[in-house]
């Protein structure tokens, strides 16, 4: 196998609100908030129309990013046996995505992403993580990590405690491991955590240009490469409008973004330019053509609704 995904197995529901819902609601423009009551997550839903439902969660975006590449893939990922959690299953299998994982009927249901795409297509996600946030080391088949060329582990999983033990066993079993922050609200709130896992442990980290400078606490980002080469860590890292680059080594690599895009939905765009990367890497790409083939992954996913092409 390529590439194995460990990562929350989140049931996507995309819904379409105007710009003082954000407001109202004290949520974060562009951010994720973590929703630990299932009856709040539920009142925050009641009364708006969903657009999508689909089978999601960071990783697990990626991974059928490089199905759909034709890389031979799967996905760990914790979820219940319930309505939501069959909807998850079978939507990676018809993803043709090997799935390393056997639901049962758990105390708290299948995880569930409100993800809010205001009229400027920016997107803010409420994430009630269920069980998906209750996975531990018994969920992860090291035999499968074994068999994989790489994992791909996703910020959004690590937490201290049952999941902390399982990201070990997955990156002690792993022939190679790279990782996506995720986002600026995991960074700051697992920050010498992450800063040890980048520093030490980790073959490729994937972060946005916020995400890194909250790690490290930049001032710039001039600051930003000096760390990558002084540590000896291949960052690649996707910066907006000015494109991405990665760093390993004394080497640096850098791409624009593609112009005249329709963009409709930011969802998925990180998400999809791993996969993108990724299928490069793993397949003996140069390091400029892996950020090309990222580029063009994120382009074309933020020209649809949801994080699926």
């Amino acid at each position: 196998m390529k590439i194995l995904g460990i990562g929350n197995a989140i049931v996507d529901v995309i819904c379409k609100v105007e710009e003082n819902f954000i407001s109202n609601n004290n949520l974060s423009k562009g951010n994720m908030k973590l929703i630990f009551d299932e009856s709040e997550f539920k009142k925050l839903l009641s009364g708006l129309k969903i657009q999508k439902t689909i089978s999601g969660g960071s990783v697990a975006n990626s991974i059928v990013g490089l199905s759909q590449l034709n890389n031979n893939v799967g996905f760990i990922g914790k979820i219940s046996d319930d309505d939501f959690g069959e909807k998850y299953e079978s939507g990676l299998k018809n993803e043709n995505v090997n799935y390393f994982y056997s639901k049962k009927k758990e105390v708290l249901p299948t995880g569930t992403c409100l993800i809010l795409i205001t009229p400027d297509s920016e997107r803010t996600m409420c994430t009630f993580l269920g069980t998906a946030g209750k996975i531990n080391e018994n969920d992860i088949s090291a035999d499968a990590i074994k068999k994989s060329e790489m994992i791909f582990l996703e910020g959004y999983l690590w937490d201290e405690g049952e999941p902390k033990k399982a990201f070990d066993k997955a990156i002690k079993s792993a022939n190679k491991v790279a990782m996506s922050l995720s986002d600026k609200f995991c960074v700051d709130r697992h920050k010498s955590n992450f800063l040890d896992l980048v520093k030490n442990r980790l073959d490729i980290t994937f972060a946005n240009e916020e995400e890194i400078t909250s790690l490290i606490d930049a001032k710039n980002f001039e600051e930003v490469i000096s760390f990558a080469k002084e540590t000896k860590r291949h960052l690649v890292i996707t910066r907006g409008a000015n494109g991405s680059i990665s760093i390993e080594g004394d080497k640096t690599f850098e791409i624009g973004v593609e112009k005249n895009l329709k963009i409709v939905d930011l969802t998925g765009a990180g998400d999809l330019f791993a996969a993108g990367y990724l299928h490069g890497k793993l397949n003996s790409f140069s390091e400029q053509d892996c950020l090309k083939k990222g580029t063009e992954m994120s382009s074309k996913i933020i020209q649809q609704i949801g994080a699926r092409l």
